[in-house]
């Protein structure tokens, strides 16, 4: 499990590049964050359990953090 974990951080980086070539500055410094987390918990040796309660917080985080912006702050078109 810890090994996916860097996996994460290496498609997190790749995005993140891809996002930097976009010229989308903010995009690419929030996935080079999570990057780097990714890659830093990877190495810390924790239990299958433990990485899977980070991952589903994780998902938590992201998805709540994803539905507040699409509601709230990008609005209605009309």
């Amino acid at each position: 499990m810890a090994r996916m974990f860097r996996v994460l951080g290496v498609f997190a980086l790749m995005i993140g590049l891809m996002g930097f070539a976009g010229e989308l500055y903010e995009f690419a410094l929030l996935f080079f964050v999570q990057a780097v987390a990714f890659v830093f918990l990877g190495y810390l040796k924790f239990t299958e359990k433990t990485y899977m309660y980070l991952f589903w917080g994780y998902m938590a985080i992201a998805f709540i953090g994803f539905t507040y912006w699409s509601v709230f702050q990008m609005g209605t078109p009309y």
